[in-house]
Parts: C-alpha cells; sequence; structure tokens
C-alpha cells in the first residue's frame, strides 16, 4: 500500500475512534448520575489523537528506512553481482531498476536493470506490506490504550490541549531546524572554498572571472566585490528608486484619498503585482523593457548600450516589488491613531500637510521596515536577473551597462561543467552562504524597526 493510501486508512481509523470515544463519553452523562470532566468530543479528540500521530509517525520514519532496506535486498540478489563496482553507476543502475519495477509493462534500457526489476519489485512489496501492517498495529495500540482511559473523571481536555501545543512546537521546530539546516550545509561548503581561496581575496577582490582560474592563487579570479556591487546596484539603488516613491504614493493615496469603493478594488489589484510568477517578469524584462532601455540609451546618445542593462532588470524588479512597499506604507499610516490626524486638522493644517507633517513622520518606522523588506526581497531575486541581467561583472554607475548580480552568478556557476570539488562550483556556496547573511541582517533590523512601531501605537 502507497503512503497516501496508508495515511488515508490512518485518518479513517482515527475518525472511527473518534466517533467510539465520543459516543462512550457521550453514556456517561446521560442522567446526570456522573458529571464528565470533559466534553464528549474532547474524549474522542484523545482516542483520535492517539490513533493518528503514532501510526503516521511510524509511516514518516518507515518511509526514510524502507529504501535502504530495499537497496540492501536487492544487493543480496544474486544478479547484484553483475553490478559495477563504481558507486555513481551501480546507483543509477538501482534506480532505473527501481523506477521500471513501479511501471509494469516498461522495459529497463540496460540488461542487469532489467535482471534486479523483479527483486526490486518483490523487495518493494515486502516493505510495503510491513510498513502497512506496522502503522496499523500502532493505531489499533494507540486506540485501545487511549480507549481504556475514558471515563467521566479522566481530563481528556488538559490532554488534548498538551497534544496541540507539542504538535505547534514541533512545527515551530521544523522551521527553525530548517533554516539551520541551510546555514549549516552553506557554511560546510564555504569553509571548503576558503579552504582553497583567501577570504580577504573574495570579499575585497575587485576581479571576476570564474572562467580562468589559475590554480595557484584561484582567488585572484574570485574577487566578489562586483558582484556585490551588481546587486545592490540593481536591487537597492535602480529598484528602490522605482519602488519606494510609487508603493508610498500608492499608499497613501489609498489610504487617504480613495473613495471605499475605489480602494476597494485597486487595493486587490495592486497586490496583483506580488502574485506574478517571477518567470514572468523575467520575460517582460528581457522581451519589452530591455530593448527599450537600450533604444533610449542610444537617443541620449549612448550607441554602444547592452540590452542586458543593469537599468532594465532594476526598472522590472522595482515594479515588483512596489506591493511589499505598499502594504507595509498602507498598514503603518491605517495604524497612526486618528486623534493625530485629527488634531492636526482642527489646528488649521491642510490635508496634505497633515500627511507630510504628521501621517509619515508618525508612520515612518513602518514604512522603513516595509522598504527593508523589500531590499531583501530584491537582492535575493533570480529568475529577473538571470534573463534580463548579464554576466558581466562590472563595477559602474552607468545605469546602461552591463552589471550582474550575487544570484546570476550562483544560477552561472552551479548549472556549468565543473567538478563538485573545484573552486569555480563552490564559490557558489560561499556567495549563497554571504547572501544569506546580508539578507538575515536586513530582516533583522526590519523586524526590529517594526516591534519599535507596535509598541508605540499598540
Amino acid at each position: 500500500m502507497n503512503a497516501f493510501a496508508l495515511m488515508f486508512l490512518v485518518a479513517g481509523l482515527g475518525l472511527i475512534g473518534w466517533l467510539t470515544a465520543r459516543s462512550r463519553a457521550a453514556r456517561f452523562d446521560r442522567g446526570g448520575a456522573k458529571r464528565l470532566h470533559s466534553l464528549p468530543a474532547q474524549h474522542g479528540f484523545f482516542v483520535a489523537m492517539w490513533v493518528v500521530l503514532p501510526a503516521l509517525l511510524f509511516v514518516a520514519a518507515w518511509g526514510a528506512i524502507s529504501p535502504a532496506l530495499v537497496k540492501q535486498t536487492v544487493l543480496e540478489h544474486p544478479a547484484a553481482s553483475q553490478l559495477p563496482q563504481f558507486d555513481f553507476e551501480r546507483d543509477a543502475l538501482l534506480a532505473e531498476a527501481s523506477r521500471v519495477a513501479e511501471q509494469p509493462g516498461v522495459a529497463a534500457f540496460d540488461p542487469v536493470a532489467q535482471q534486479l526489476v523483479a527483486p526490486t519489485r518483490a523487495a518493494k512489496v515486502r516493505y510495503d506490506w510491513i510498513g502497512t501492517a506496522g502503522a496499523i498495529l500502532l493505531a489499533f495500540a494507540g486506540g485501545a490504550y487511549a480507549f481504556t482511559r475514558i471515563r467521566a473523571s479522566f481530563p481528556a481536555r488538559s490532554s488534548v490541549e498538551r497534544g496541540m501545543m507539542l504538535m505547534l512546537l514541533v512545527a515551530s521546530l521544523i522551521a527553525i531546524l530548517t533554516t539551520v539546516g541551510i546555514f549549516l550545509s552553506l557554511l560546510w561548503e564555504s569553509v571548503r572554498f576558503f579552504g582553497q581561496v583567501s577570504i580577504t581575496d573574495f570579499l575585497f577582490g575587485t576581479h571576476w572571472s570564474p572562467q580562468v582560474i589559475d590554480p595557484a592563487r584561484p582567488g585572484r579570479s574570485l574577487g566578489a566585490v562586483p558582484l556585490f556591487w551588481g546587486t545592490f546596484f540593481i536591487g537597492a539603488v535602480i529598484a528602490m528608486i522605482v519602488a519606494i516613491p510609487f508603493g508610498l504614493m500608492s499608499a497613501i493615496y489609498l489610504t487617504q484619498y480613495a473613495a471605499p469603493q475605489v480602494r476597494r478594488w485597486m487595493k486587490p489589484i495592486l497586490e496583483i503585482l506580488a502574485g506574478v510568477p517571477t518567470v514572468v517578469y523575467g520575460y517582460f524584462a528581457a522581451l519589452t523593457v530591455a530593448p527599450a532601455v537600450r533604444d533610449l540609451a542610444v537617443a541620449f546618445g549612448y550607441p554602444y548600450a547592452s540590452s542586458e542593462s543593469a537599468l532594465a532588470a532594476g526598472l522590472v524588479m522595482g515594479v515588483m516589488i512596489i506591493p511589499f512597499v505598499s502594504s507595509m506604507a498602507d498598514d503603518s499610516i491605517a495604524a497612526v491613531p486618528t486623534a493625530m490626524r485629527d488634531g492636526s486638522l482642527a489646528m488649521g493644517a491642510t490635508k496634505s500637510e497633515t500627511i507630510s507633517r504628521v501621517l509619515i513622520p508618525a508612520a515612518l518606522p513602518g514604512v522603513v521596515a516595509g522598504i527593508l523588506l523589500a531590499v531583501s526581497r530584491a537582492i535575493g531575486e533570480t529568475m529577473i536577473v538571470v534573463m534580463a541581467a548579464s554576466g558581466a561583472a562590472n563595477i559602474t554607475l552607468n545605469p546602461f551597462e552591463s552589471a550582474t548580480t550575487v544570484t546570476k552568478q550562483i544560477v552561472d556557476l552551479l548549472t556549468g561543467e565543473s567538478e563538485f570539488d573545484s573552486p569555480k562550483t563552490l564559490a557558489a556556496f560561499a556567495l549563497g552562504l554571504t547572501l544569506f547573511v546580508i539578507t538575515l541582517l536586513l530582516n533583522i533590523v526590519a523586524l526590529r524597526v517594526v516591534k519599535r512601531y507596535r509598541e508605540a501605537y499598540e
């Protein structure tokens, strides 16, 4: 039985346990002879929790263990003696046999893999049934244990609440541990990179050319300053020049000038920009904005302008993050106490003076937090710069010239044909770690600003 069918079966057993336990608990309260400590539904949730959770944990653990057991069983088959000794080739043949085993009527391309299809299928079926039997037994055992606990005085409500708190804690830890795992994986590979390349050459070098690396001194070709500058120039300068004024002005209009009917339509339309896939923005930048920017540069007397300019990528990126700035500014302005606005108007200030001298200064912490979050979103953008920005690592203030970013170079480095242990490939992890730290610091600063803003007006 596959995992999804097994989970549906366990969920069905949990529903049966819930109905049975609720019915039994309800009988304790008939006639008023005994007063229940908890509601019948809470008794039902207690039994359902003991039916479902142990079985699902076993299914998750078995799903991680069973592939290794299947592989070990297949390797013990006599036909496995024909497998090559090289791990990569052997794993490829085993993967092919496993894939064909799940598709009856399909033959493997390699004869050795074809001989392993039958043993692989038999091992999968055997361990699937073992997993199914184990999950069902655990579900019945947990349900039986919980069912024996049901009585009028049993505090089922407290047990259910503790179980829910435990599940919420596990969900929170998964998010935290995922972040920690990402950081440690980047850190491990970055340490290997800095074992081959000096950290000073990487962080302060001004020459980036990973295509030609000197084995004696690889750091000379892996100076990341042009990448950091391109990321800052495109994501934090050009994009913000577009996003900040348009986002802030749209928020001011929607909160202070727009009629309720207009706001009800305009705000969702503006926020649609946040839901557009970034690859669509990339197509728009490469096919529409970039040629227009090149023609504009020619009109301004710059005949050698590139169609892959920093301005094209930055403009589209700025349009993409307008909803981030607008939404935070909207919430910040709306959270300013009405008494401040009314007091300013009562003193004789005009509406525009009230906005510029009262509302915006009062909402400034929230606006700044939204801008910082938008910057962190912009410098981590990939698809727009991959499709619209160039791969040329230049340090320039001319927006019509080519520039590249950290994310663009990470894509180029990891999609090449270099060895994984080479400085060229490992440089992608060092760039990723640097970008991770920068965005993490920006988010921390933004959250601290938001916290201060909330404390001021809650």
